[in-house]
């Protein structure tokens, strides 16, 4: 578990801006996951196949390396890293 401390010179709360601010993110990395997703269901209509498929089928070197290859899997890396960054976000709590 992680701890952060914020102190502000300030007598205004410190949650609630801190609580926005960390709704926007989360808004604006979901906003990204459902981009990412729609960019991923467009590789695997156009190749006929899921893109965990692609992945491990591309891990194996069945496939010649091209440009559009390179996107898909960078857009299959990146929803991880989303998915990750939303999860971590979703689970701060706030400890009075």
């Amino acid at each position: 578990m992680n701890q952060v401390t914020l102190i502000s010179t300030r007598q205004r709360p410190l949650q609630p801006l801190i609580e926005t601010a960390l709704n926007h993110e989360l808004r604006l990395v979901e906003a990204a996951i459902r981009q990412t997703q729609r960019r991923l269901q467009d590789f695997e209509v156009l190749h006929g196949m899921k893109s965990a498929e692609f992945v491990q089928r591309y891990e194996n070197d069945e496939f010649f390396e091209t440009l559009e290859y390179a996107d898909w899997i960078g857009e299959y890396r990146l929803l991880s890293r989303l998915q990750e960054k939303a999860d971590t976000y979703r689970e701060i709590k706030f400890v009075h």
